[in-house]
C-alpha cells in the first residue's frame, strides 16, 4: 500500500564484520513506522563500480526512494557520490551551497575551540562539496559532509553519511518530513504475542489460515525456545490509511490466532513490540 524504499549501505567495514550495520536497522524501523515499505537492504564495498552497479540495479526496480548511507567523507575510500554519478551518467561538480555549508562548519569548529587554527578548504574537504549535477543538499546538523538528494525519473535518491549520529541527524531533520508527506497518512501498526505449549511446526497452519482470512496483516513467527521446550513470539503488522483501521485489522487477526492456538492447547500472552529508537 505504501511507497517503496530500498536501502543501500556502503562500506568495507560492514562487509568484513568490523562494524555492525545499525544504520540499516535504524532506517528500516523509522521508514516502516512512517508507513512506507522497505523492499530491500543491500551492502556493498567502497568501490566505485560496485556502487554504480548496485545503484543502477535498484533504479531498474523503480522504488519510490533509494536511501544510501556511507562514503561521503573526505578520504580516498569515500566513493559514493562518484559511483552514483556514474550510475546516473551525470558529472560531478563543485556545489557552491554545499561548499559554503562545509566552510561554515569548519569555521564553527574554530569558533568553538575544537581546533586552534583556521582550517583551509583543501582538496579532500572540497571533495565533500563536489556533488552530482542537479543535487540538492541537506544540512548536516552533526558533522561536516552534507546529505544529498537526487531525482531520477520517479525515484528519489537520498544520500546520507555513514556515521550514525550524522545519518540520524540529517534523516530526522530533512528526510523524515519528505517521507511523511508522500506517505499521505498511511499508518503502520504492530503488536506481538508470546506463545508457549505449542511447537512452531504445529502453528504453521494456524498462521496460514489467519493470514488468508486477514490478508492485510503480516504474521511472522520467531522461535525463542526449542522443539523440546517450545516458546514462540508471533509478530503482527499492517499498514492502513489510518490508525483505527490498522488497529482493527491487527486486532481481528490477533483474536483469531489466539483462539486457534488455545484450541490446540497453547498458551498466549500479549507483549509490547520493540521500541522504535
Amino acid at each position: 500500500m505504501g511507497k517503496s524504499v530500498e536501502i543501500i549501505c556502503i562500506g568495507n567495514e560492514l562487509l568484513i564484520g568490523k562494524i555492525l550495520n545499525t544504520n540499516a536497522q535504524w532506517l528500516a524501523r523509522r521508514i516502516t513506522a512512517l508507513g512506507l515499505g522497505v523492499k530491500r537492504i543491500t551492502v556493498v564495498s567502497d568501490d566505485t563500480s560496485e556502487i554504480s552497479s548496485i545503484t543502477g540495479e535498484a533504479l531498474q526496480r523503480t522504488p519510490d526512494f533509494i536511501i544510501t548511507t556511507g562514503g561521503l567523507g573526505p578520504t580516498f575510500d569515500d566513493k559514493t557520490l562518484q559511483g552514483i554519478a556514474e550510475a546516473l551518467n551525470i558529472p560531478l561538480q563543485v556545489h557552491e551551497e554545499a561548499l559554503k555549508m562545509i566552510e561554515k562548519k569548519y569555521q564553527r569548529y574554530v569558533d568553538d575551540g575544537v581546533v586552534r587554527e583556521r582550517i583551509e578548504l583543501t582538496r579532500p574537504r572540497i571533495k565533500m562539496g563536489t556533488l552530482p549535477k542537479g543535487a540538492i543538499v541537506l544540512p548536516n546538523p552533526v558533522g561536516t559532509a552534507p546529505g544529498v538528494i537526487l531525482k531520477q525519473n520517479n525515484t528519489t535518491l537520498v544520500i546520507l553519511p555513514g556515521v550514525p549520529p550524522e545519518m540520524k541527524g540529517i534523516f530526522d531533520k530533512s528526510v523524515m518530513p519528505i517521507l511523511k508527506e508522500v506517505s499521505r497518512g498511511v499508518t503502520f501498526y504492530e503488536t506481538s504475542m508470546s506463545i508457549t505449549g505449542i511447537m512452531e511446526s504445529d502453528i504453521a497452519s494456524i498462521i496460514d489460515k489467519a493470514m488468508r482470512d486477514n490478508p492485510q496483516v503480516y504474521i511472522k513467527s520467531h522461535p525463542h525456545g526449542s522443539e523440546g521446550v517450545p516458546h514462540l513470539e508471533l509478530h503482527f503488522s499492517t499498514t492502513a490509511q489510518n490508525s483505527n483501521i490498522a488497529k482493527k485489522n491487527v486486532s481481528r487477526a490477533l483474536l483469531q490466532t489466539t483462539e486457534l492456538i488455545q484450541a490446540k492447547g497453547g498458551k498466549t500472552k500479549s507483549i509490547k513490540p520493540d521500541s522504535k529508537a
